[in-house]
């Protein structure tokens, strides 16, 4: 399968930065790496953008997944002048964390820029805070997904951020079908725990959401 093959491709790239010795040495190791991870990446960029972003497609904005991963590959290519991921499923956690960090950013000078314009006497129309990443519940909610163990946030992360079906998301992390559902209930009832003031009244948080399969 071709995920088969990236999957083992990407850990390649992997292992020899890894035994890599200096920045002129891993910097080519890095854009080979980049590149062919570069269909996944835009996947998950859109996935994300698509489920936990969606006022930035919008205008003023009109943010494209082809555009966010640009600025994505630009971000690990200085962060992996440092870090040095073992494994497949840890260069996707730096992935995805950079791309949560791009989409905040792009979040935030969007509501700074509509904040600058009402302090300008402008007639605008109120900013759309519905799915805005960077409100105090929103903050919250992040902070708790950070906090989840490393293998129920990593499975929550593809899965419900990500919008990966289950089959994807252990093919990436090499664990069974199986597991990655046990890992996703525990932390859904993780961050069920942690967050039940902002569950809305009635909602089982065990509900089934997503792909279970294609």
């Amino acid at each position: 399968m071709e995920g088969e093959r990236t999957t083992v491709a990407i850990q390649r790239y992997l292992d020899d930065l890894s035994g890599s010795r200096g920045e002129s040495l891993a910097e080519p190791i890095v854009r080979e790496l980049l590149g062919r991870a570069t269909q996944r990446l835009h996947v998950l960029c859109a996935a994300l953008l698509r489920r936990s972003y969606p006022r930035l497609t919008r205008p003023p904005v009109n943010l494209q997944a082809t555009e966010m991963l640009s600025a994505v590959i630009e971000r690990m290519l200085k962060a992996l002048r440092e870090a040095r991921p073992g494994t497949v499923r840890q260069f996707f956690h730096i992935a995805g964390q950079h791309m949560r960090w791009e989409l905040n950013d792009v979040a935030r000078r969007l509501d700074q820029g509509a904040s600058a314009t009402e302090l300008g006497e402008e007639v605008v129309a109120p900013p759309d805070d519905t799915n805005s990443p960077i409100g105090p519940d929103a903050v919250r909610m992040l902070q708790a997904i950070e906090s989840l163990p490393v293998e129920e946030r990593e499975v929550f992360d593809l899965v419900r951020i990500h919008g990966m079906t289950q089959p994807e998301t252990a093919e990436l992390l090499g664990v069974s079908v199986r597991t990655v559902q046990r890992r996703l209930s525990s932390s859904v009832l993780l961050l069920s725990e942690g967050l039940a003031d902002l569950r809305p009244p009635g909602l089982d948080p065990t509900a089934p959401q997503g792909r279970s399969h294609e």
